[in-house]
């Protein structure tokens, strides 16, 4: 997960989504959107090939990189329970929030039916 902190690294993935790509390519692509240089892009590719989210294969005297499917598989696991985390959480605050509303509107019959953020009623 660290590997994909860096915006770039995530450009280089999403860049690789479609299928593998000579480093050159990917150099120029990332260098002309953040303007950094081809070592820069090297490294940054290093990085995502050291921790499992890229394979790099020789062709000729050409470097193509490619997504390993399986690594973001596992990115995906850890999003999904973050997710299935913070879902619970929002869910019973959506829940609390009409009970809040509901409980206002029967308080104030004044304002029961008004939409929120109407000026009716309200001294001018």
């Amino acid at each position: 997960m660290d590997a994909l902190g860096d915006p770039v690294r995530r450009r280089l993935v999403e860049l690789l989504a479609d299928g593998s790509r000579p480093a050159g390519e990917l150099a120029a692509a990332v260098g002309a959107e953040f303007g950094i240089s081809q070592p820069a892009t090297s490294r940054h590719l290093r990085v995502l090939r050291e921790a499992g989210l890229l394979t790099a294969e020789a062709d000729g005297t050409r470097r193509l990189y490619a997504v390993r499917p399986e690594a973001l598989d596992e990115v995906q696991d850890w999003v999904g329970g973050v997710r299935r985390f913070w879902d619970q959480r929002l869910d019973a605050l959506g829940t609390e929030v009409a009970r809040g509303r509901r409980e206002r509107g029967r308080a104030d019959p004044a304002t029961a039916g008004r939409r929120e953020g109407d000026d009716e009623g309200r001294a001018r």
